[in-house]
């Protein structure tokens, strides 16, 4: 299994040109074994078409529905270990939103695939880009 961040959820789910080709061959890779998405994704994607960052093709509620079913999409609740982890990256930027995520990745034991720079940039955590 893999956790994919966000963006590359959203530009998946929406078949979007944003995917390279090599995120796309580790979303179909391990599609057999699981794509992880943190719940605070869920939380991401109504804040961002709320804030309007975000159109989506269908109502937010019917996309996330939608998305949740994609073949291989395995929702990741949190955990006390996951909120806990969240709040001890050293030198992690400030976004709860990716703090959660990192920290999933990090407690899971789960490479997580992002194109975020700052999350790339942290070594303390196994990403594919």
């Amino acid at each position: 299994m893999i956790i994919l961040d966000t963006h590359i959820w959203i530009w998946w789910v929406d078949n979007s040109p944003r995917l390279t080709d090599q995120q796309r061959s580790y979303i179909h890779q391990h599609q057999p074994d699981g794509l992880g998405i943190s719940l605070i994704s869920c939380w991401e994607v109504a804040k961002a078409v709320e804030s309007g960052r975000l159109g989506l093709s269908l109502p937010v509620q019917d996309w996330l529905e939608f998305a949740i079913a994609y073949p291989g999409i395995q929702l990741l609740d949190f955990t006390i270990p996951i909120i806990v982890e969240s709040t001890k990256l050293t030198g992690f930027h400030r976004d709860p939103g990716d703090q959660l995520i990192v920290a999933t990745s990090r407690i899971l034991q789960l490479p997580l695939l992002t194109a975020d720079g700052k999350i790339l940039s942290y070594p303390n955590v196994v990403t594919l880009t």
